[in-house]
């Protein structure tokens, strides 16, 4: 949904023949075969044919109007021959062919607004699309020291579109990373992804700490929701090698280093933006070759007949080996798969390599930060 490309657009009256079409066409053909099998044993009146007024019928529930019409004409088409054929020529068989002509009106009216409203509902999906994309820049694939690749995999075509957020930025305190969940979908989870990012691109540039970034957050959060309305967020620091990683009621990064995969949980729980979370820095000395990946909730609620998506066992496997971008790739294929490519979130992804320190970037650790064991 995100990052590169357009929609493809088609003139005015020239649609591809989509599924729905090849079905409404289909169930339309299937029931017109019935119809006309039934009346030709019935030659001596044309008592059925009244039932073709089904065929332009069935294909509205389907099928763009086009050929809904092009359906009844056929249908018309096929029980003037029975009535022509048949030894019973009289008014009843007229009625049902003037029955067959109203029913294909009546389908190709409904088929018109079916059509209407699923255009509206795609152009409004369209939209938030672009809403969301302007909101999401694509990051990396080099930030500071830091490789760098973020990835959004959407939901099912029917899904809302959700309010997934993450940026990375190169500041003069370290390379500065946000990740960040919305609670609810559509527009509304959209404008508060960007009203977040908005804010954390201003203050992640003039607070010296996170624990600062946090609170100027959390106020611009709690300006624009309302009481049950919040977002979760994790943000990490990386500077002179050292990490710290502060989080509001995310899911927990996960560091892989040699081959383990080590949740990396807060020292103290805190609650996400928009609750004035009170949180508590964990900080890890980096190695070279350290890989950090950023996640949503939606991954660790990817599952398939009630088995999660197993991340901390195939962590490592996934995103250990080639460049940042060619592990959230290895990563999404093995999710779709483990779902059978229906996700009930969208999920947001970044996955981080440490290549070592940058000559003279080594700066102190701030005082407020507490830290838990590195390596």
């Amino acid at each position: 949904m995100l990052f590169g490309g357009t929609m493809p657009t088609f003139a005015p009256g020239r649609r591809p023949m989509s599924p729905g079409n090849r079905a409404g066409l289909g169930a339309a053909l299937v029931l017109l075969v019935i119809v006309s099998a039934v009346e030709s044993g019935n030659r001596a009146s044309a008592g059925y044919i009244g039932l073709l007024a089904l065929v332009p019928v069935v294909a509205a529930l389907f099928a763009v109007w086009q050929f809904v019409l092009g359906a009844g004409v056929v249908a018309m088409v096929v029980g003037a021959v029975f009535v022509s054929q048949s030894d019973d020529v009289g008014q009843s068989a007229m009625t049902y062919l003037a029955g067959v002509m109203l029913a294909t009106g009546l389908a190709v009216a409904a088929a018109t607004l079916r059509q209407r409203q699923a255009d509206r509902i795609a152009d409004l999906l369209q939209l938030a699309s672009v809403a969301q994309q302007a909101v999401l820049r694509p990051i990396g694939p080099q930030v500071g020291s830091l490789a760098v690749s973020g990835r959004y995999i959407s939901a099912t075509a029917a899904a809302d579109i959700g309010g997934d957020l993450y940026e990375a930025l190169n500041t003069p305190y370290g390379v500065r990373i946000i990740i960040g969940d919305v609670r609810g979908k559509g527009l509304d989870a959209v404008r508060l992804a960007s009203i977040v990012l908005g804010s954390y691109r201003h203050v992640a540039y003039e607070r010296a700490d996170l624990k600062s970034i946090v609170a100027d957050l959390d106020r611009a959060v709690a300006r624009s929701v309302g009481d049950e309305d919040f977002v979760t967020a994790a943000l990490v620091e990386e500077r002179g090698g050292t990490l710290t990683i502060v989080n509001c009621g995310h899911p927990a990064p996960l560091l892989l280093r040699r081959g383990l995969v080590i949740p990396l949980e807060p020292p103290a729980p805190a609650p996400p933006l928009g609750f004035m979370p009170e949180v508590r820095a964990r900080v890890e000395r980096l190695e070279p070759g350290d890989r950090l990946l950023l996640f949503t909730d939606g991954l660790g609620e990817a599952r398939r007949e009630g088995e999660f998506f197993p991340t901390a066992d195939r962590a490592w496997r996934l995103l250990g080996h080639g460049t940042v971008g060619d592990g959230l790739a290895s990563l999404e294929t093995a999710l779709v798969d483990w779902v059978h490519g229906r996700l009930e979130d969208d999920i947001a992804l970044v996955l981080l390599e440490y290549s070592g320190p940058d000559a003279g970037a080594s700066v102190p650790v701030p005082s407020w930060e507490v830290g838990a064991a590195g390596s």
